[in-house]
């Protein structure tokens, strides 16, 4: 059954870290989230001033990061030692966990930085685990080609023109997918998504439909277009072609209690967190 669109939720202007320009849909309030998904971000500026003073040290603890650069150059430090250097097309895969110290600064002082960072909610047996992060390179991210179509499948397994691709990270209780999907003028793709899981799509560049049972249904750029049920995504680019990302998860169906950067399921646990990190004691 082909999913069509349920909600759409634009991005709103606004901006985080030491004031880096962003647009935001899921989280833009606490309320406006897609389980097991916290917050979507993109960011995409030529003007430095937008971005250059970066995100210096902040703590997380109860979720995952997932930070996607399309553009630009990103270095990321955590007080596990870890260091890495994000570039075009590369993902950093960062689990808070228990809890885990980082900074994300850009590495360059002119030309375009642009991509997205998404929140992916741990589970409550899950949320104290040790900290930990993966960058993964370019290169490490398989492509999936078919006329006028290519998807880069960054998480999870997709069906694409009669074969499976798996991504660079797969697994996880939520069984998260994260693809980046382009498409050539009038080009369609089908993407079966299971039933189990909820998905949205997030149109960044150029028009496209997504083409359910009885109709087309343009989706709405820079934003949230958050689908209903079914298990297959069919998806037209419109004439300038399309850029768009297809995310999904299976959600968790607990309570969330956020704090900024402090993510759980009672409140109980949200002031042990900020009391943790007041004491120097959140990663230990």
């Amino acid at each position: 059954m082909l999913r069509s669109l349920k909600q759409t939720i634009p991005a709103l202007a606004t901006s985080d870290g030491a004031g880096v320009r962003i647009k935001r849909s899921l989280g833009q309030r606490q309320s406006v989230r897609m389980d097991p998904f916290l917050m979507l971000d993109e960011f995409g500026s030529d003007q430095p001033q937008d971005y250059i003073a970066g995100f210096p040290a902040h703590p997380h603890r109860g979720f995952e990061t997932i930070t996607y650069m399309i553009e630009g150059h990103m270095l990321h430090e955590d007080h596990l030692g870890n260091r890495g250097n994000l570039r075009n097309g590369g993902v950093q895969w960062m689990t808070a966990g228990r809890g885990i110290v980082h900074s994300e600064m850009p590495q360059q002082e002119s030309g375009v930085m642009r991509g997205f960072q998404l929140w992916l909610n741990l589970p409550a047996a899950e949320k104290m685990k040790p900290a930990g992060y993966r960058d993964i390179q370019p290169e490490e991210i398989p492509i999936a080609r078919q006329p006028g179509v290519s998807v880069r499948v960054i998480a999870g397994e997709l069906e694409i023109g009669g074969g499976a691709v798996t991504g660079a990270v797969t697994g996880g209780s939520t069984e998260p997918v994260y693809a980046d999907v382009h498409l050539e003028p009038g080009a369609r793709v089908s993407l079966p998504v299971p039933q189990a899981l909820n998905a949205l799509v997030y149109l960044y560049e150029g028009l496209a439909s997504l083409v359910s049972e009885d109709r087309n249904q343009a989706l709405v750029p820079s934003s949230a277009n958050i689908l209903d049920q079914g298990d297959e995504v069919l998806i037209e680019g419109g004439e300038a072609g399309a850029k768009l990302l297809l995310i999904a998860g299976r959600p968790i169906g607990e309570p969330v209690v956020q704090y900024g950067p402090f993510v759980m399921n009672t409140t109980a646990e949200i002031e042990q967190a900020l009391a943790d990190y007041r004491d120097g004691t959140l990663t230990v």
